[in-house]
């Protein structure tokens, strides 16, 4: 029978929401902040020891009498998704879930060119597969419910294939499609299933640790852990993005991406708690599409207003360009 909820998504009490990536990152922080709100939670994670983390969080988060559980999923084997499903089911003792955040990603495979294939694929079957799959899986829960809320985490890489680095292409190839699934789906939603609502969501640089699970996805340690074997995995990284390296030592090499990757995330205009308040907001508000940070805006602002002069040079110097003055005005004042 469908849960008996409220009308509409304006409060999460009572509800229960399943979250993949929940270990890290945007996932984390949603899960955390659902249970704040009230809120049942189903985490789901590839890592045991973030998922772990994550659970501890949410557990002393939680409100009296909701549920929480974690579970180990790859979300990349359909096999692993349909045991989570069953497991929430049990665990949650329901046939049905008021939201779902298809939230799971990672980096890599850059180059389709230059990169290994099996890199490639691994990045494409969890941004994609991972978000089609976890759909086929949880989509019938979601219609149980009264009223219900299907988020698909997409990436301005979405609508923007390059990233500061060049070629993006498994990413961005399985971004592209989780955003044209979204839209499709939205129409299809709203014919045979009206009372479950779409979010997609585009953000833009977020401070996570997607460089750092990336590597773990693609059975790598970070720079600073790794081993001189692991090294030419990490010169070929270089490699693919036409960063010189050959002058440097391999502790230099270490060092470099190490100092990259932490940049990354210390660097963002938007935290992952900020970035989970607005993903929770635009789901509250109805909203079906949302950027998520002002570069988000201003890339698909620039991809709306030309898109054929998108990847020409003059075009990107000035997207880049505008991008750099945008991150500079939002740096904090010393």
């Amino acid at each position: 029978m469908p849960r008996d909820t409220l009308a509409d998504m304006t409060d999460f009490r009572g509800k229960l929401a399943v979250v993949t990536g929940a270990g890290s990152g945007i996932g984390r922080e949603l899960a955390l902040q659902l249970a704040r709100a009230g809120a049942s939670v189903a985490l789901c994670d590839v890592f045991e020891d973030t998922l772990g983390e994550a659970r501890a969080a949410c557990t002393a988060a939680l409100a009296p009498g909701m549920k929480l559980s974690a579970h180990v999923c790859d979300v990349t084997s359909e096999a692993q998704v349909l045991e989570f499903r069953d497991a929430v089911k049990e665990q949650h003792q329901t046939d049905c879930i008021d939201l779902l955040f298809n939230n799971a990603g990672v980096a890599g495979g850059g180059s389709f060119i230059k990169d290994p294939r099996a890199q490639w694929e691994r990045t494409f079957n969890v941004c994609w597969f991972g978000v089609y799959f976890c759909t086929r899986a949880f989509l019938p829960l979601l219609i149980e419910s009264k009223r219900a809320c299907l988020v698909n985490v997409s990436s301005i890489n979405g609508i923007f294939a390059l990233d500061s680095n060049g070629p993006h292409t498994a990413y961005s190839a399985a971004k592209f499609a989780v955003k044209g699934f979204s839209e499709a789906l939205l129409t299809d939603l709203r014919v045979h299933a009206p009372h479950v609502s779409l979010l997609l969501v585009m953000p833009g640089h977020i401070g996570t640790s997607i460089v750092t699970n990336t590597l773990r996805s693609h059975g790598i340690t970070e720079p600073k852990l790794m081993s001189d074997d692991q090294l030419p995995a990490l010169r070929g990284w270089l490699d693919a993005r036409n960063i010189p390296h050959a002058t440097l030592s391999d502790q230099q090499v270490r060092d470099l991406l190490q100092s990259r990757f932490d940049s990354f995330r210390n660097t963002a205009p938007l935290s992952a708690a900020q970035a989970a308040e607005q993903i929770l907001g635009a789901v509250w508000s109805g909203r079906w599409r949302l950027l998520v940070g002002k570069d988000a805006e201003l890339i698909d602002r620039y991809a709306r207003a030309q898109p054929e002069q998108l990847y020409e040079p003059a075009y990107l110097t000035e997207l880049i360009t505008e991008l750099g003055q945008l991150k500079s005005a939002g740096k904090p004042k010393s």
